[in-house]
């Protein structure tokens, strides 16, 4: 493991799943840099530190069988790494050292930086990037498909609505903005990968699903005899009764 992948944090929760097999290692220098940003001045990088203290914590008391001698035993999932050789020591980068050690022990990285996974593939060390791990495991979407997303917030353009999959994918809707609050169906129009992940955009289907609920203008304003004040889109006359906001 690199300092990056342990302060990330989502790698207990990889472990926990069994997708990785074998031990896990941890380079004792590697822990003194996880312990050096825990005791970093900037109250962020500290924060982040003590993150990556407490994931290893975690990751230290899990446990996988194995078969040893004929009978299967719970062993450590993580193990610090101490046994490393002179010729590895003497690098003084830290993913340098790393890449090194790899190659030596004839083992892999597992890493969110995107220098360290190019210079490890350029000597030939296997890499696995969670960052493009959730790229992968992100569900396929194509234009033309249908499907529900909450309106969270506007969008660059002033009529633009912009919600999230569940995975965190951005989804900007056309004409959405004035339905900031409300699960809308949608139609995918387009999809465009960039640098920073996967964008989507996308068109106003139909009206917000919970107001496909309302069966008559009466149901639309009152709810067995209850005016509907305490939703965002009416607001009271100043001679009573209700209006739409915006309308006159």
């Amino acid at each position: 493991l690199d300092t990056n992948i342990i302060i990330d944090g989502r790698l207990a929760d990889i472990c926990k799943t069994g997708f990785i097999e074998g031990p896990i290692y941890v380079p004792q220098f590697v822990l003194e840099e996880v312990q050096y940003v825990a005791d970093s001045s900037d109250s962020m990088r500290r924060a982040r530190g003590r993150r990556g203290l407490d994931v290893l914590n975690a990751m230290r008391e899990m446990t996988t069988p194995q078969i040893v001698g004929g009978t299967t035993v719970l062993v450590p999932v993580v193990h610090v790494l101490n046994d490393i050789s002179l010729a590895v020591q003497k690098i003084s980068a830290v993913d340098s050292k790393l890449v090194a050690l790899a190659k030596e022990k004839n083992g892999s990285i597992i890493t969110n930086d995107f220098n360290l996974n190019k210079v490890a593939e350029l000597q030939g060390v296997q890499v696995l990037n969670l960052n493009e791990l959730a790229q992968a495991l992100k569900p396929v979407v194509l234009p033309g498909e249908e499907m529900q997303i909450t309106i969270v917030k506007e969008g660059k353009e002033p009529t633009q609505g912009v919600g999230y999959l569940e995975d965190g994918t951005m989804v900007v809707v056309g004409d959405g903005a004035e339905f900031i609050g409300e699960t809308c169906r949608v139609t995918i129009s387009s999809v465009y990968q960039t640098v920073a992940g996967k964008m989507i955009f996308a068109e106003m289907r139909d009206r917000p699903v919970k107001q496909q609920t309302m069966k008559t203008t009466g149901d639309d304003l009152f709810d067995n005899g209850n005016s509907r004040e305490k939703n965002d889109d009416f607001r009271h006359r100043p001679g009573g009764g209700m209006r739409r906001k915006g309308r006159a």
